[in-house]
């Protein structure tokens, strides 16, 4: 996706909620054979095991605790055994004292030490005369790679305490300093453990985005990584860290509800302070609706000479249909899409960066409606694969999309493009691998599978470049 942190995903009014080791295989080559983009068990995206997650959820439970200050609630993790507790400024800021209780159900009550400076969202809490307490380490600084898989553990809405999620690590945003993760977080594990392989902490989880103001986990979360953390312990420490909750976020008040779209009309709007704010990057957005058929062909776009406008589009399911940031001609952004579902869409008029404000205006065109059977086109895509996409363990770049199909369905997938040599992939919905493809032909470098679905559900495709590096606009067809 055109993720410029896939703070960018989100469903309708989309909000900050703020109560809220990579295993692989290696194969070896035979002399002069060229590596695929993806191996047979892909990295990123390989089964997670059993094993493994009970392991990690073992090791790292018995330090996870749930905290309780004034009517807020929250997670946190015990970094040191004479009960230090690594958690959120946003879950202790109101108080000095806070009820912690432990996995095994014991309670004290704890004195809150300090806070992070410069708008960062930690805080410690200690235990006073305790020893001995279960740990979770600390995973090494700079350690933490995209698709690695990701565990968190929290209580989510304050009543299910030591619940375990799984997911992976969607991206890393250097730049705003945030862990973007799949693992499911809710109102509740703000200020727990996002975890990895070997049960090591890699981020405090921070904030999620919901489709409304008591939602919960739509697949989008958020953590504040190691590399972050460790300065904040050294300067509680020194002595130097915060008495004062220093927090920045948007002002739920602020959050407005998405405005009806009617398609084939232009509407002109304007991003400006007090509009809706994505918490990753505190960009400014407007949320619009609007009811659509499946198989819909439909084109959005968004230009502005004032901003450099993106545009988000999401499913009734709350699942990410497209976004784009420069698809429609210099910074303007356009999405065309086959509507893969039957339903209220939610739509994202937002700007690339914080702080942008201007006037924009908005168009959504649709074709004549039929049903994905009836054209026999199950996916149509348009976009452009480049530095704003994730990358893949070989650091060819990908896009990622969802069609469903039935058991015993033969369907063709064309991935096309003039600018790049393409490479299509086919996965199913637990990320294993199931065929892909290069060239449709010596001399052609557009892609193209033919395969007969395994069973009913949901079908995940990448569209990937061969080398390295490689960019441009492309064209991906499923029927």
């Amino acid at each position: 996706m055109t993720r410029k942190l896939s703070t960018r995903l989100a469903a309708s009014v989309l909000r900050c909620v703020l109560t809220l080791g990579t295993v692989g295989t290696f194969t070896l080559l035979n002399p002069g054979e060229t590596p695929n983009p993806l191996s047979s068990q892909p990295i990123w995206a390989q089964t997670l095991d059993e094993e493994t997650s009970i392991r990690v959820y073992e090791k790292a439970n018995p330090a996870v605790v749930s905290i309780e200050a004034n009517s807020d609630t929250g997670s946190g993790s015990i970094i040191r055994a004479d009960g230090l507790i690594l958690t959120n400024a946003h879950v202790v800021e109101n108080t000095s004292t806070v009820r912690v209780e432990l996995a095994d159900g014991r309670q004290y009550q704890g004195q809150v030490l300090g806070y992070a400076n410069n708008n960062l969202d930690l805080a410690l809490v200690k235990i006073p005369e305790v020893n001995n307490l279960p740990t979770v380490s600390l995973a090494p600084s700079g350690s933490v790679r995209v698709g690695q898989r990701a565990f968190a553990i929290g209580n989510p809405f304050g009543q299910f305490q030591g619940t375990f999620t799984t997911g992976i690590v969607s991206r890393i945003d250097e730049e705003k300093g945030l862990i973007q993760t799949d693992a499911a977080i809710n109102p509740g594990n703000s200020g727990g453990p996002l975890l990895n392989s070997d049960g090591e902490l890699i981020g405090v989880n921070t904030a999620i985005f919901s489709s409304s103001r008591d939602a919960g986990n739509i697949g989008i979360g958020f953590a504040i990584p190691v590399a972050k953390i460790r300065p904040f312990l050294t300067a509680v420490e020194e002595g130097r860290a915060s008495q004062t909750a220093r927090v920045r976020r948007p002002n739920p008040d602020s959050v407005q509800p998405p405005q009806p779209l009617r398609l084939n009309q232009s509407v002109q709007g304007r991003l400006e302070p007090g509009d809706n704010i994505l918490s990753g990057d505190n960009s400014f957005f407007d949320a619009y609706r609007f009811e659509a058929t499946a198989g819909t062909r439909i084109n959005i776009e968004m230009s502005s000479g004032q901003l450099d406008p993106y545009l988000i589009l999401i499913a009734p399911d709350g699942s990410e249909v497209a976004q784009d940031d420069d698809g429609g001609g210099g910074r303007n952004a356009r999405i065309v899409a086959t509507l893969p579902l039957s339903g209220t869409y939610l739509l994202m008029a937002n700007s690339y960066t914080r702080g942008e404000t201007g006037n924009y205006q908005l168009q959504a065109r649709a074709n004549s409606t039929a049903s994905p059977s009836a054209t026999g086109v199950l996916l149509q895509q348009e976009g452009f694969l480049g530095t704003q996409n994730l990358r893949l363990p070989d650091g060819s770049f990908y896009e990622e999309y969802r069609f469903e199909g039935r058991a015993g369905q033969s369907v063709t997938l064309t991935l096309e493009s003039q600018e790049f040599d393409t490479y299509l992939i086919l996965l199913n919905a637990q990320g294993d691998k199931l065929a892909e493809n290069d060239d449709v032909t010596d001399g052609n470098t557009n892609s193209r599978l033919t395969v007969n679905l395994p069973r009913t559900g949901v079908y995940r495709v990448l569209v990937n470049s061969y080398q390295q590096g490689e960019r441009g606009r492309y064209r991906l067809t499923v029927r």
